[in-house]
This record gives C-alpha cells, structure tokens and sequence, in this order.
C-alpha cells in the first residue's frame, strides 16, 4: 500500500501544468509539435512545373492543393485562410517521373513506380523569417546572423595578385533557371534568396492487379501532403 501511495505522489509531482492548458508527464507533454506563435497559413494554389512524357501532368496541383489544405488542418493547430494570415506556405511541383521496376515472362509491366519532387518554401508574412530552414546536420556549425566578410574593406591587399574573379555559389546556376513569373523570396538574415526544402516521394503501382499510374500519383500526393506537414514540425 505505501509503494502504492509513494508511486502515485510520485507520478503527481512529475506531472505539471503549463500556463497553456498542457499537461507534461515524464517529459512527455500534450503540447502540439508545432509553432504556437502562428495561428493561420495561408496555402496558395500549387505552382506545377513538371513534365510528364511529352505533356504537364494537368490536374496534380489542384490534388496536391486540396489534399494539403486537408492535411494541414486534420494534424496542425493552423487553419488555412487567406485573410490576414500569419505565415504562407508555397509549394511548386518541380517533376514527375516513371520507374520501371519489373517485367513479366512477356516483357510486359509487372511493377512501377512514380516519383514526384516538390519544393516548399514557408515563411512568416509578419516578419519576412523563412521557417521552412533544412534541419542542421550533426556537427554543422550555427548559421551566424549577419554575413562576415572574408575581408574588412572586400578588397584584396596589393601585394597579392589577383588571379581571376571570384566563382559564383553554386546555387546561383539553379536560380538561373527558375521560371520567369516565380517569385523569389529573400532571407532576412542572410540577405540571400530562400533555398526552399526538397521533396522526393515514390509510390508503386502493379498492373496485374489493377493498379494504374493515376492511382500511384494519387497515392504519391497524399504521401506528399504528410510530408510538408511535417516539415512544418520545428527542429528537435
């Protein structure tokens, strides 16, 4: 009776209660993985930039739009409006592409798989802070806030030659090719143009039992929806 009274005090007092209304339990709390400080997101309508064969795969990015605006708010305390949101997510279908994996005795489809890349840029409206950061690899050193040049005045000292100009970031050639009328976004921090976060997800289709390549793609966007949903999770 007293291991069972000196359990319970003890589960009593490892239990707290935050001023939010959240419960913590042996470091286990009810609270959300998610950024409290938002309430709302706004999800504009999924840019398609793939080309699937010889055509652009029509109607994926209304299903990826519809099947993230689900999404977010079956899983995430954010509601998804368009007046006066705190935080915008956007989201561009960058390819489709078709894998086959086995064949029949006749040289025919046995399994496939389709596989298609998205990017995802999501930042807050109020402040102009890309939220959407690619996780920070063990042993990666922290990001300063402002830029430190390699020299004081940015220019060489006069007893070293200049040899040639200095090389582009690799990212610039990948901006180069951006579409014209997508908007790019600019960090705040950095002062650099928003790298956005990629995403890669395949889902396999098998014929010979009825399955189609609109079935796999279907499958494919639900699996992407989850996907940005939990690249809205902040870092551990």
């Amino acid at each position: 009776m007293l291991r069972f009274f000196g359990l319970a005090a003890l589960l009593v007092a490892s239990v707290g209660c935050a001023g939010d209304g959240h419960f913590t339990i042996l470091g286990y709390s009810t609270k959300p993985n998610y950024d409290t400080r938002f309430r709302t997101v706004s999800v504009p309508m999924v840019k398609n930039r793939s080309s699937y064969i010889v055509t652009p795969v029509v109607g994926l990015e209304q299903d990826l739009h519809r099947a993230l605006i689900d999404q977010i708010q079956l899983v995430t305390p954010y509601r998804v409006t368009q007046n006066d949101p705190d935080t915008q997510l956007n989201v561009t279908i960058r390819n489709v592409s078709k894998n086959l994996l086995n064949y029949t005795p006749f040289n025919t489809i046995r399994e496939a798989e389709v596989i298609v890349t998205v990017d995802l840029i999501w930042r807050d409206l109020r402040t102009g802070e890309v939220l959407s950061r690619p996780s920070r690899r063990p042993g990666q050193p922290i990001d300063s806030e402002t830029p430190q040049p390699l020299l004081l005045n940015g220019n060489l000292p006069r007893n070293i030659p200049r040899i040639g100009d200095v090389p582009d970031r690799p990212e610039a050639a990948a901006q180069a090719v951006i579409a014209a009328d997508e908007e790019q976004f600019v960090d705040p921090r950095t002062r650099r143009t928003v790298t956005p976060i990629t995403l890669r997800i395949s889902a396999n289709y098998r014929e010979e039992l009825g399955e189609s390549t609109t079935a796999a793609l279907q499958a494919a966007i639900k699996k992407i929806a989850r996907q940005i949903t939990a690249a809205m999770e902040p870092g551990w």
